[in-house]
């Protein structure tokens, strides 16, 4: 989920630990508890400084180590330790499992949107996507922000989260059914679907849909279980071409196939130089394909420049790959 969304959510844990009869009993607690759940919220999340080194950097690691089993584990005990020493007086088992209650739904939580975590590592490096949330959930951020209003107004703040989260489950639960649904639709459009790659998006019956076929690749919309298909690609291998071969041991390109799992590719000569881009279908947009790898070789294939990331014109690609060194 999205920052703002992680801590509205992280408030309203701090208002449901009030439920806690030890947390209810010390103001001190009260207040420990609030920071370590806010804290816990956000902290898996650290990981994001590293999109001021490159995108290639950011894309393979974000939601990675710092949501893996270990970290999950780890991150309340160091939260847990540094509130401790500024409140010794507050309740530290209760600091402690609410902080880690936390951490452990921020990570949850990022499982079910189309990105993903790395949320089983290190028994298994797969990225845990379900796709049935988009990063940021109208519906989940507001009924966060109710609940602090009404708190802020004098209601329950216990009891009111503890409605939320009950309603919250049933909406997970209808956001399964209309995932289902979909495909179901989907199928019944393209019958040889082999795979079908859902992404919601922040309207509740609008989802980017991706199939791959055994000949073709299909992008289309899915609008109140309505499929249209928008573009149709003819599957083509990667062949054995120098050029890929070089192209493939860019690091922006490297982290792009380690993330995407539907992609066309294309290869450009001009002049004696070359240009690889690997295009992700799942994220059309107004007929366009934001999120992409580049990779430029001079005509003795040494890489001259490279990017990866979301580009929403042409223009704008070609200003990052004559400002950005590979």
């Amino acid at each position: 989920m999205d920052t703002g969304t992680h801590f509205v959510m992280g408030m309203g844990l701090g208002a449901l630990s009030t439920l806690d009869p030890v947390v209810a009993a010390s103001p001190t607690t009260a207040q420990t508890v609030l920071l370590g759940t806010i804290i816990g919220s956000q902290i898996p999340d650290i990981d994001t400084v590293l999109k001021l080194r490159n995108n290639a950097i950011y894309i393979r690691n974000h939601r990675g180590i710092t949501h893996s089993i270990p970290a999950v584990l780890l991150w309340p005990v160091l939260v847990t330790a540094i509130l401790y020493m500024f409140n010794p007086s507050a309740d530290l088992l209760h600091i402690w499992l609410w902080t880690f209650l936390a951490v452990f739904l921020h990570v949850f939580v990022d499982i079910f949107n189309a990105y993903g975590t790395q949320a089983l590592r290190p028994i298994s490096s797969k990225w845990v996507a379900l796709g049935i949330i988009n990063t940021f959930d109208p519906f989940i951020f507001g009924i966060h922000v109710a609940g602090l209003i009404l708190w802020t107004f004098g209601s329950s703040p216990g009891y009111t989260f503890l409605v939320i989260y009950g309603i919250m489950i049933v909406y997970y639960i209808i956001r399964f059914r209309e995932q289902r649904l979909i495909k179901a639709a989907v199928k019944k459009v393209i019958p040889e679907a082999r795979k079908i790659i859902l992404s919601p998006t922040m309207r509740f019956h609008k989802w980017r849909v991706a199939v791959i076929t055994e000949k073709h690749f299909y992008v289309a919309r899915a609008n109140n279980r309505s499929i249209t298909i928008l573009d149709q690609f003819k599957r083509v291998p990667l062949p054995e071409h120098k050029v890929l071969d070089v192209a493939k041991h860019d690091k922006n390109l490297a982290a792009f196939l380690s993330f995407s799992p539907v992609y066309r590719w294309e290869i450009e000569e001009n002049n004696g130089s070359y240009e690889v881009r690997f295009i992700d279908l799942r994220y059309r947009s107004n007929g366009y394909y934001p999120f992409v790898a580049v990779v430029q070789l001079d005509h003795d294939l040494n890489i001259v420049s490279s990017y990866t990331g979301w580009i929403f014109s042409e223009e704008k690609l070609r200003k990052k790959l004559n400002i950005l060194p590979n």
